[in-house]
């Protein structure tokens, strides 16, 4: 396999500077047409050409990788149809929606405007498997493909984008009364937030929804919550929401000016659910990093917690897998297995709005009984990524923490994904204690492998 083709994609999708490798047209018109290849394959000869969904967030760079992936699908005989700027979901909505054969998202999330990427969707609107990822990387070993550049721009077609937000604006009922604050960080969400909120009844107060191509996540968004959470107070809203690049997370802010997280919106939306008689069964998934006060609150609600690892793909995996309806991890990344394959910040924006308009509690009223527990997390730089219980310094320091924080605390420690970093992080009742012992392992991991 050439070096631009080796391990194209990590924990979500391909992602990278936009122009270099693997994000520069040889490589992804390349990828395009084994993708396009592979599709005609499994559809059979004699099928029709199989439909491709494309979409993507607000970067500079999104509308010339979009026409790099049509052209190498074009090139293998597939047909695409562009819905141009849309939330990550909204074309996995759309694949299922039209019938696709895949679709495929551009945008790096919550990265920086230089970063860019592609994220491939099957048929039914999941992220494709690691799997299937391998097989289209299997097909790039031959090499680079002369594409012709396409000759006309990439059409978008409007109507794709306006049935995604038909579809979100009826999964709740009217929102009259409600006020709320909507961040969409200049990206996906910024032609969909306001809209929708307002087709629902509610006064909408809209922040950083002047995409330039280069300001997506630029100091807002939901990796900057904190203007959103202070116009909240000063606007006296109800609730503010705070979205990513492609709007597949929301961050929370309640009425006091309290920013909420991830783990805030599934204790929220869980009770909300198992009070209904609509949490069956009465469990969720979370992450590794989920907070202990999570699981304790929902335990005291009856509901349990099914823990996967960090990252959105492990939610869903473990949601299909556990027969689970509802997922999702600190960051804001919620996924409902009946509203939607993939997590959804628009989503997940208008169901807590819901739950707040139909409710006679505020939203913080509603998250009274989930206490957060304190929690440290320190990053160690690593030379190589041994098992750590094999280092006798770290496993020495591992058995100290857990004797210390017992049952009334929680260690997590593992190597990052995409990083050489180890992560430390623990959970106990008091911060000074947790901080000096995450301080002490942390030591050992950099005296035995650090960089």
């Amino acid at each position: 396999m050439s070096p631009t083709t080796r391990h194209l994609f990590g924990t979500d999708g391909l992602r990278a500077r936009f122009g270099a490798a693997p994000l520069d047209r040889p490589t992804v018109t390349s990828l395009a047409a084994h993708l396009g290849a592979m599709l005609r394959e499994q559809a059979g000869e004699a099928a029709e050409p199989p439909l491709v969904v494309l979409g993507g967030d607000t970067r500079e760079s999104t509308p010339v990788i979009g026409r790099w992936l049509a052209e190498g699908l074009e090139a293998a005989g597939a047909r695409v149809r562009s819905a141009g700027v849309i939330p990550t979901p909204g074309v996995a909505w759309l694949v299922r929606e039209l019938g696709a054969a895949a679709g495929a998202v551009i945008s790096a999330s919550h990265n920086p405007w230089p970063d860019n990427g592609i994220k491939l969707i099957d048929p039914s609107g999941f992220k494709w498997s690691e799997a299937a990822e391998a097989a289209l990387e299997r097909h790039l070993e031959s090499g680079t493909k002369e594409i012709p550049e396409r000759a006309e721009p990439l059409p978008v077609d409007a109507a794709l984008g306006a049935r995604y937000l038909d579809r979100l604006a009826a999964s709740v009922p009217g929102l009259e009364g409600l006020r709320v604050v909507l961040d969409t960080g200049n990206g996906a969400a910024s032609s969909y937030a306001a809209a929708l909120f307002e087709r629902l009844g509610a006064t909408a107060v809209a922040l950083h929804r002047d995409p330039d191509g280069r300001n997506v996540n630029e100091g807002c968004g939901s990796t900057a919550p904190g203007e959103m959470a202070a116009r909240v107070v000063a606007e006296r809203a109800h609730l503010g929401a705070a979205f990513d690049g492609d709007a597949d997370r929301c961050i929370l802010a309640d009425e006091r000016g309290e920013v909420r997280d991830g783990d805030a919106i599934l204790y929220l939306w869980a009770t909300a659910l198992h009070h209904s008689g609509r949490l069956q069964p009465p469990r969720i998934v979370a992450t590794t990093m989920s907070n202990l006060g999570l699981e304790r609150a929902l335990a005291r609600e009856g509901i349990g917690i099914a823990r996967c690892d960090v990252g959105d793909r492990y939610v869903v995996e473990t949601l299909r897998r556990e027969g689970i309806a509802l997922g999702g991890e600190q960051s804001g990344h919620v996924v409902h297995l009946e509203h939607g394959s993939t997590g959804d910040g628009l989503l997940t924006a208008v169901q807590i709005a819901a739950i707040v308009a139909q409710g006679t509690l505020p939203l913080s009223g509603r998250l009274a009984g989930f206490r957060r527990y304190p929690q440290t997390l320190q990053n160690v730089r690593v030379a190589r990524k041994p098992d750590l219980l094999s280092l006798p310094r770290v496993a020495a320091a591992i058995r100290a923490v857990e004797e210390k924080i017992g049952a009334d605390g929680r260690l997590v420690l593992r190597y990052s994904g995409t990083e050489p970093l180890a992560r430390v992080m623990i959970e106990g009742p008091d911060q000074t204690s947790i901080e000096a012992l995450a301080g002490d392992l942390a030591a050992a991991i950099r005296e035995e492998i650090g960089a």
